[in-house]
């Protein structure tokens, strides 16, 4: 949430970040409602210290006369608060100076890495491969659960958790701490997050009945841990390496990347979550940046990274990196992981705060916020099976899963199902 202090001495700022990531805020109504937040504020304040005043001189009528009034001006200014805050969670966290302002077209490509492979024969998609191997099984999934859904089996199994293995000892190495956490989460908190404005609500898989949203990856149970709490600046930074599952309806996108396993309702997924003090903010975002790279430069897959522009950034995001692997069978690189900075935004919705010398009393301020992709699952399995398919149909296992998977080679499954 913008700072309304800043808001208050910056709207045309406000109102030019805002449609720099493509919303439309009416900052003068905001204004409006702010100031008139302020006046009921004084007006309360005002009638609480003559409420005071006339109970030390034992005024009863008058008391009571004033307690009427004040218990009246006070459910207004309840009411006053909470439109404006609806209000204020409408404006978009401001992407940060260097990010270029536009729509996708002005991402810049970072840097590139490893080369890409050229194979002797026309390479499959991942999809055929998996099939072949009895790894991957879209129909039965359909049948149960629709489009969109897939079962991984046999040595994808083994495959899908020797990527887990491997990305929670390199992160624990790095002094993160494991954690799985839930997938349901409270509407109100997902709403705090900053994730359901702009639409973003239209790609989320609501329980209704209970008013609880299926998260769309870690970080969004991750975060809210903290809420109303305040940590002591020597714990900073605090880094979590998160499990979960994650769903996400995928609206806006039918009809595209309806094959196979890239874009699908439920995956499971690798994050990394960091809570840091303000001044931390971009050296973390370096380091979360490195830990993906360094991972998955592990799996000697091509990759580029590249920085994203305003309009790719996301409502809560004020700067974001991805990195995408070279997919064989598209001849082209596909998002396979974000790292993120939300500063302070989801920390002042969420109220969580650090202060700089507990227990005596030093300021206390808003902690940054930032999350990184370690892995998700099946974007990772769809590159590493056409970037390692073998030309008699198998799979080599990557050398840093070896050990995890038991095999160095995938080949036709002899499992029963």
């Amino acid at each position: 949430m913008v700072d309304i202090k800043f808001l208050r001495e910056n709207p045309e700022a406000v109102r030019k970040f805002s449609i720099d990531k493509g919303v439309e805020i009416d900052v003068t109504h905001i204004l409006e409602i702010d100031t008139k937040y302020q006046e009921l504020s004084s007006s309360v304040q005002a009638l609480r210290e003559e409420r005071n005043k006339l109970a030390k001189e034992r005024n009863i009528e008058a008391g009571k006369e004033l307690k009427n009034k004040l218990e009246k001006e006070e459910q207004a200014l309840k009411a006053v608060e909470q439109e404006r805050t609806q209000w204020l969670y409408r404006i978009p966290n401001p992407a940060l100076a260097d990010i270029a302002v536009g729509d996708e077209s002005r991402n810049e490509v970072v840097r590139k890495v490893g080369e890409i492979k050229k194979f002797d024969f026309k390479p499959l998609d991942h999809l055929e491969i998996g099939e072949r191997l009895d790894i991957i099984d879209v129909k039965r999934a359909a049948k149960v659960s629709g489009t969109r859904f897939a079962y991984l089996k046999n040595d994808g199994v083994l495959l899908e958790f020797a990527i887990v293995q491997f990305a929670l000892e390199t992160l624990i190495k790095e002094g993160f701490t494991p954690v799985v956490p839930p997938a349901i989460i409270k509407k109100e908190t997902m709403q705090a997050l900053g994730y359901m404005e702009n639409g973003g609500e239209e790609d989320m898989f609501w329980l209704d009945k209970d008013g609880m949203v299926l998260v769309g990856t870690a970080e969004q149970s991750i975060v809210p841990m903290y809420k109303d709490e305040i940590f002591a600046k020597q714990d900073l930074p605090k880094r979590y390496v998160g499990f979960s599952s994650s769903f996400r309806r995928e609206a806006g996108s039918y009809g595209k990347d309806t094959r196979g396993i890239l874009r699908v309702h439920q995956f499971d997924k690798v994050e990394m979550v960091s809570f840091v003090a303000q001044e931390n903010d971009k050296e973390e975002h370096k380091f979360l940046l490195s830990l993906e790279e360094k991972l998955w430069q592990s799996l000697e897959i091509p990759c580029q990274v590249v920085k994203m522009a305003t309009g790719d950034l996301g409502f809560p995001i004020a700067g974001k990196f991805d990195i995408e692997a070279w997919i064989p069978s598209e001849g082209k690189y596909r998002e396979v992981t974000s790292c993120s900075t939300t500063t302070d935004f989801q920390a002042r919705r969420l109220n969580i705060k650090y202060q700089d010398d507990p227990p005596a009393g030093g300021e206390k301020k808003f902690v940054y916020i930032l999350n990184g992709t370690a892995f998700a699952i099946g974007r990772t399995i769809v590159a590493i099976l056409e970037n390692y398919q073998q030309k008699d149909g198998s799979v080599l296992v990557p050398k840093v899963l070896q050990k995890y998977v038991g095999k160095t080679v995938i080949k036709v499954s002899k499992y029963l199902l």
